[in-house]
């Protein structure tokens, strides 16, 4: 009963030091969880911006430190960019980025399921592409992301050092 009641303080506690989250708008509701959030968006310029910033300072709440917050935010870009370019406009999306003990946890869960991400032949080093290093990049900052196939779609998932 006691060892019940100690983590029932301690959940309590931990709710009450949560970070502040943005109200929850069209296109945009935001949840906690453990040590992070859930953002289920439709995109959006505005949903993007939001979520961006919110990674940054979410994880910092959290403990991790600016450098994985700065990756993290990156790749929440850089994945919600091929969700729209893959989908289309006012795709709905979800969201996810947390603290693990060892890592920075996030996924971009998008509904086509058969578009899967593929590289280009642009080379990393090219001076006049513009488009075309994502996946590349994604390898350099996430080493083992990868995608799997969800009841609604797939998964991006990318794990960051910390």
């Amino acid at each position: 009963m006691d060892d019940m009641l100690r983590r029932a303080r301690m959940n309590d506690q931990r709710r009450s030091q949560r970070p502040t989250l943005p109200a929850c708008v069209p296109g945009l509701y935001v949840q906690h969880r453990d040590r992070g959030f859930v953002a289920h968006i439709t995109a959006s310029q505005f949903a993007f911006s939001t979520v961006r910033s919110m990674t940054v300072s979410v994880l910092k709440a959290y403990g991790a430190g600016q450098s994985a917050a700065d990756t993290a935010e990156w790749l929440v870009s850089e994945l919600l960019g091929n969700a729209v370019r893959a989908c289309g406009d006012h795709v709905p999306l979800v969201v996810e980025v947390y603290v693990t003990g060892r890592s920075v946890q996030v996924t971009v869960h998008d509904p086509a399921a058969d578009l899967l991400p593929h590289r280009s032949a642009v080379a990393m080093d090219s001076e006049t592409a513009e488009s075309g290093r994502g996946l590349g990049l994604l390898d350099l900052l996430a080493p083992g992301w990868d995608v799997v196939s969800s009841p609604v779609g797939k998964q991006i998932r990318c794990h960051i050092a910390r």
